[in-house]
């Protein structure tokens, strides 16, 4: 199972530009001249976006932030904790140290209450080596075909990835990914997102063409039609999508606002094919926090406890 019904998200308390990942997170921008009631205007985005969600028939259970400790990227859980169906539950070695402190055992024990874990993976103790490897922001999954795809970086160790990769057999795939300054990217999860059936991904980024090959090959022999984006793209996150299941089995593809603007007339009806485009409008959280909608979205593959 590729999508998700049921995810997580974590209500912002803190939100603010983390100086402390904006070394390594490009698309991070400090708005000095932003709105005074910039904690308002999260919350305003944040409320609609799970609004929406849920309107479309997507389950969310939502998490508050705690006000102490401060937590500017608490918005984004999907780097410290991620669900899988089997029942394992994996928690990830942070870069920054303001953003260990997302990790909670309070909301661990929320989703065990609701959902099935049988084992869980602890990788947090590789903080203590500078070693990281930040969840579904360094990792995108293919499920179905037990694919693990990861762009490395300063936030995701190739070694690390290989180690997880083993416990919980997955194929890894792993390269190098630039901007258009030659920056290495990131995350992997802002220049690709894969779906059931087609994956949204920036080719030119892979720069090593030996890489980008298997990158490539990878994708068609699991029958993923290949949607090429721009660096352009990137940058305004039409990589950071995710694609979501409701409960009526329909999927959908959510996004920003921002993201679906920048995407051409022709791979909009190609990525409608698989799925209903779901624009969402985070423009502050997005141009604040360097993430955007996928970002924001911990997806639960456990299996829910009977009522």
């Amino acid at each position: 199972m590729q999508t998700s019904k049921n995810i997580l998200l974590v209500r912002p308390a803190s939100f603010g530009f983390n100086v402390e990942t904006a070394s390594s997170n490009a698309f991070q921008t400090e708005l000095k001249d932003g709105p005074g009631n910039l904690k308002e205007v999260i919350l305003q985005e944040f409320d609609a976006f799970t609004a929406k969600l849920k309107s479309k028939g997507v389950n969310v259970f939502i998490i508050e932030d705690t006000k102490v400790p401060e937590k500017p990227d608490a918005i984004f859980p999907n780097n410290w904790i991620s669900f899988h169906a089997d029942g394992t539950l994996v928690l990830y070695p942070m870069f920054a140290p303001n953003r260990r402190l997302e990790r909670r055992q309070d909301i661990i024990d929320f989703v065990k209450e609701k959902f099935e874990i049988k084992k869980i993976i602890d990788l947090s103790k590789y903080e203590n080596e500078n070693r990281f490897l930040e969840g579904t922001g360094s990792i995108i999954f293919d499920h179905v075909n037990k694919i693990a795809y990861a762009c490395l970086s300063p936030r995701t160790e190739k070694e690390l990835f290989i180690e997880l990769c083993k416990q919980i057999n997955y194929k890894p795939i792993y390269f190098y990914s630039h901007d258009a300054k030659g920056q290495e990217i990131y995350h992997t999860n802002v220049m690709m997102c894969i779906g059931e059936r087609s994956v949204v991904v920036c080719l030119e980024s892979i720069t090593d063409a030996k890489e980008r090959k298997l990158v490539t090959d990878s994708f068609e022999s699991t029958g993923h039609q290949i949607i090429d984006i721009t660096f352009e793209q990137v940058k305004n996150y039409a990589g950071n999508m995710l694609e979501l299941k409701t409960n009526d089995d329909k999927r959908i593809l959510v996004m920003s606002q921002s993201a679906f603007d920048s995407l051409t007339p022709t791979q909009k009806s190609e990525l409608g094919k698989y799925s209903e485009l779901l624009p969402l409008p985070i423009k502050t959280i997005e141009t604040i926090g360097g993430g955007s909608a996928r970002c924001m979205i911990a997806e639960i593959f456990s299996k829910q406890k009977s009522v």
